[in-house]
């Protein structure tokens, strides 16, 4: 990219004509022409009125005045004031402070003030140099108030005296130009006119004096100035006429030059000065001394020895401060009328790497945003060195990492610029170290330390310090009470960091702000409501956390609610003994062996875990202890055989408790009551209300489901009967599938191959017997029956109710003992409403047996592990072996009695094997109605009575 800049260049003083005013406009010219292309110069007087336009910035930059605000314009100078501005609105470089050139510039011909024009998007350096243009505001003034001279009446005329020198603050042509003289007859002026510096002044002689007719003579010196009007400054002369001193003493040289270093210590010799005077004696004696002029005393700085003429150093040399020495040193005979004589000298101070560079820096831009592009200008940094030559030339670098780089703009004039991306939240400031070396023997260098800090940008959503996060709550706690402070972390800061807490998400269909309620502020989250752990075990929902930066940011976490269960729930007692205001009685007989079942408890608790661990107790009775009950199981059996000190009715408490803390419990009474014989034992019916629920949908799709499964089974068997029914020869192989019929008396028969077992029901007392009848061959019309959940049968198939399961009825539960001689008997116990069911190929598991009679051969019914009270599946085996043993192995093509469906019978079945007894009828399954049973029953007793009195007669 060409950099132009254009100069504009503002003399004030007055330019000749003609050649002169060629060759000068020449210079300026090619002066120009080697600066501009790197940087914009103007020029200015001294101590114009603020507001002053000093150049067009838009146009010298070549931008559109109206882009300059937008573009951010910035002035910048590494002085205390700030001397000019810029106007937005034009684009003119206008001063705004006073401006003393005196000030700024002393002792100095060019005075500049230079300064850096930044403009942004896109970044843009340039360097402007101001030339500050001297006024004659300062007039010359001497030092001394009056200067004496004394001389010789015998001063030869043309002798030079010199004069004090006038100083003007003002350079250039407006510096000290001339010297006049008073009129008088004795003296002129020689005056001396040295370029750029300051004009000096010599007395002559042009007259001999005479001491006699004056003693002393009073001139008035003027010193003018260059400037237009001149002004001047003036000094009174007093000329003392001595008397004869005819040699003056000469030195050796009219000017002398010495070079020493800066660091120079004391002492150190210059040169050494030599006069002579032909003299003798006295008179011819020299001594040597330096001569104040204006402000300057060599005196200060250097010692002259006055006997031998030596100059030493005396003081601190700096070669930053003044480059040269020009020391005027007199030379005077020791006469009675002493002669002296002027001799000048130049000191030329040598410059020495004393001074490390200097390192300024402006910033721009501080606080750095973290997402600031790179080669964004963070700040401005000038490096000067006072030293000349190679000892003021600088390199300059960072040190260390940092994502910073210094660009070099002019000479040395850099840039810190973004190098790389930035990060508040891993580093928040960078302290970027700058070293400058000058290239000086040895090198001297500096370093500045720039602190640069990161502004926060929200670019860090919350973050939670878990992914899912878990509470537990225990059920029954207080309405608003709190449950957890949720938190999270976002490394940004203030109010990209401030994060605000909200809810989001449903627990089903239940809005879940009807259940908690989180503070916005502290995240902590209060309960709107008291928890059951039995209707609700637990919950989820999200919480989402947002800064408040612009945009905000947000992140969700997943809060489980887990209800912790506590023991709220006492246990309750189980049908039939859970009634309340029911007499709960069981009778046992006088002869019953230790051991004997009396009753089953059951009981649940709705908690879970510990606090519906229930065991069971029976207080101690009074008198002789006949009963206990399993702590886990609720059997109550007796202890021993009973005795005739023993009373006829027992009351028992069984009270129920849970292992919770503290633990609840149920009680129940029961009153067994000892009857002689197992005939006088009788079942009291209770009726259990049925809680009528709600047809819903559920239920919906359970009697579809039902219908679906019973229509398919009734279909099968259907089928399947008739094609036993008409197979070839006629008849139900050995092993034909079991079929159930009904009889014109209402009882009901199980038929396997070609014989028929007929099963009676007794639901007179807790224990019968079931007796055996046989039967003929049932019809091929024969009807399909099923067992309802209630006390009827019905000759139809029919389909559980839409209600859910009764409770077990407690008139239903039978247990058949069969002790006929030679006969093999066993007895299974079916507990609860339930269904049997089993065939080949479905799925047989290992359940606990529910009971069983203790005989070893028999069948058994028992529900899956872990069913509980309401199971409606059972498992029916059939053959020899007790509780664990595996059942009989069929034949091929054997049917197992169990391959039978009574859907909803509370019975229990009892079937016996008659092998080889005189009553062989093979093997049977009886039902019949209540009624119908109490009636058989009674027969076979009187049957048996007179059997029994028919023997006592024989006896007799």
């Amino acid at each position: 990219m060409n950099i132009i800049c254009i100069a504009s260049v503002s003399l004030k003083a007055a330019m000749g004509s003609g050649r002169n005013n060629g060759i000068l406009c020449s210079l300026i010219i090619l002066f120009i022409s080697e600066r501009c292309a790197a940087q914009i110069s103007y020029s200015v007087s001294e101590e114009v009125d603020k507001g002053t336009v000093v150049g067009n910035l838009a146009k010298d930059l070549n931008v559109n005045f109206r882009d300059l605000q937008t573009r951010n314009l910035n002035i910048v100078s590494g002085y205390s004031k700030k001397y000019f501005e810029a106007n937005f609105k034009t684009g003119d470089l206008y001063v705004n402070e006073r401006i003393d050139r005196e000030e700024l510039c002393p002792n100095t011909i060019k005075c500049t003030l230079n300064l850096e024009a930044v403009l942004s998007n896109p970044m843009v350096l340039r360097r402007i140099e101001v030339v500050i243009v001297d006024l004659n505001d300062n007039a010359p003034i001497f030092v001394e108030k009056s200067f004496s001279l004394n001389i010789s009446e015998f001063s030869p005329t043309g002798e030079h005296f010199l004069l004090p020198l006038a100083l003007d603050a003002d350079t250039g042509s407006n510096s000290v130009k001339t010297y006049r003289l008073s009129p008088n007859e004795y003296f002129s002026l020689d005056v001396q006119s040295s370029g750029e510096h300051s004009a000096s002044a010599e007395l002559v002689l042009l007259k001999a004096l005479d001491r006699e007719k004056q003693t002393v003579i009073k001139l008035t010196l003027t010193a003018v100035d260059g400037g237009k009007p001149p002004n001047t400054g003036t000094v009174q002369i007093n000329v003392n006429v001595l008397d004869v001193n005819d040699n003056t003493p000469l030195f050796s040289k009219t000017l002398y030059k010495a070079r020493v270093n800066e660091n120079a210590p004391p002492g150190s010799l210059v040169i050494q000065l030599n006069a002579t005077d032909l003299d003798e004696g006295d008179n011819g004696r020299v001594v040597y001394s330096f001569v104040k002029r204006a402000n300057f005393n060599p005196a200060d700085v250097f010692f002259i020895n006055a006997e031998t003429g030596e100059i030493t150093v005396k003081g601190n040399l700096d070669y930053e401060a003044q480059a040269a020495y020009e020391v005027h040193a007199q030379a005077t005979d020791k006469g009675s009328s002493p002669r002296r004589t002027n001799g000048k000298l130049l000191i030329e101070v040598v410059d020495v790497n004393d001074n490390a560079p200097e390192i300024v820096v402006t910033s721009l831009m501080n606080p750095v945003r973290e997402d600031a592009d790179i080669g964004s200008v963070v700040a401005l940094v000038t490096v000067t060195d006072k030293d000349g030559g190679k000892n003021g030339q600088i390199r300059c670098k960072l040190v260390g990492s940092a994502p910073f780089k210094l660009n070099s703009n002019y000479k040395n004039y850099y840039s810190l610029v973004v190098d790389g991306p930035l990060d508040r939240e891993m580093c928040p400031f960078y302290n970027v170290t700058i070293t400058a070396s000058d290239e000086g023997s040895p090198s001297l260098s500096s370093t500045s330390v720039v602190n640069v800090e990161i502004s926060d940008v929200n670019d860090n959503a919350p973050r939670f310090l878990e992914p899912v996060i878990n509470i537990y709550v225990k059920e029954n706690s207080p309405v608003g009470a709190h449950i957890y402070a949720i938190t999270a972390v976002d490394p940004d800061i203030n109010e990209n960091a401030r994060v605000t807490y909200s809810l989001a998400g449903d627990s089903k269909s239940i809005p879940i702000t009807s259940f908690v309620n989180i503070n916005s502020d502290t995240g902590d989250i209060i309960s709107l409501q008291s928890f059951n752990y039995e209707e609700l075990k637990t919950f989820q929902f999200k919480v989402q956390a947002t800064d408040s930066g612009v945009p905000p940011l947000s992140s969700n976490v997943t809060v489980n609610v887990l209800i912790l269960d506590e023991n709220d729930n006492n246990p309750t007692i189980l049908a039939p003994y859970s009634e309340h205001g029911s007499v709960n009685s069981e009778s046992i007989p006088y002869s019953a062996e230790a051991g004997y079942f009396v009753a089953k408890i059951r009981a649940i608790d709705i908690d879970s875990g510990y606090n519906a661990l229930l065991t069971y107790h029976l207080p101690e009775p009074k008198g002789n202890n006949l009963f206990r009950i399993g702590t886990s199981t609720g059997e109550i059996r007796t202890k021993r055989r009973m005795s005739d000190n023993d009373l006829k009715t027992h009351p028992l408490v069984v009270l129920v408790s849970d292992n919770g803390e503290p633990s609840l419990s149920a009680t129940v009474s029961i009153e067994v009551v000892v009857v002689e014989s197992t005939a006088d034992i009788h079942t009291h019916f209770r009726h259990v209300p049925i809680k009528e629920d709600s047809f819903s949908d559920l239920n919906l799709y359970l009697l579809i489901a039902i219908v679906s499964v019973s229509v398919i089974f009734l279909l099968s068997l259907i089928s399947l009967i008739a094609v036993r029914c008409h197979r070839t020869d006629g008849s139900f192989s050995r092993y034909s599938a079991p079929m159930i019929t009904t009889h014109p008396d209402g009882s009901w028969s199980y038929s396997k191959s070609t014989q028929q077992y007929d099963v009676c029901f007794s639901s007179d007392t807790l224990k019968s017997d079931v007796v055996v009848f046989p039967a003929p061959f049932p019809p091929v019309d024969a009807e399909l029956i099923s067992i309802n959940g209630g006390d009827t049968f019905t000759r139809t198939q029919t389909l559980p109710n839409k209600e859910k399961p009764k409770a077990p009825n407690a008139d239903w539960r039978y247990s058949a003992s069969l002790r006929a001689g030679g006969v093999m008997q066993s007895s299974v116990h079916m507990e609860e409403s339930s269904v049997m069911q089993g065939a080949q190929g479905v799925l047989v598991q290992n359940w606990p047996t529910a009971s069983s009679a203790a005989d070893g051969e028999g069948g058994e019914v028992s529900p899956p592990m872990g069913a509980g009270v309401d199971s409606n599946s059972w498992h029916f085996r059939y053959g020899p072996g007790g509780p664990g043993a595996p059942p009989q192995h069929l034949k091929p093509g054997e049917v197992p009695p169990e391959a039978f469906i009574i859907p909803g019978s509370p019975a229990i079945i009892s079937i016996r094997q008659n092998q080889g007894g005189e009553d062989d009828k093979s093997d049977f399954i009886t039902f019949g109605k209540k009624e119908e049973a109490k009636k058989k029953k009674k027969k076979k007793k009187e049957k048996k009575d007179k059997k029994d009195k028919g023997k006592d007669d024989g006896d007799e």
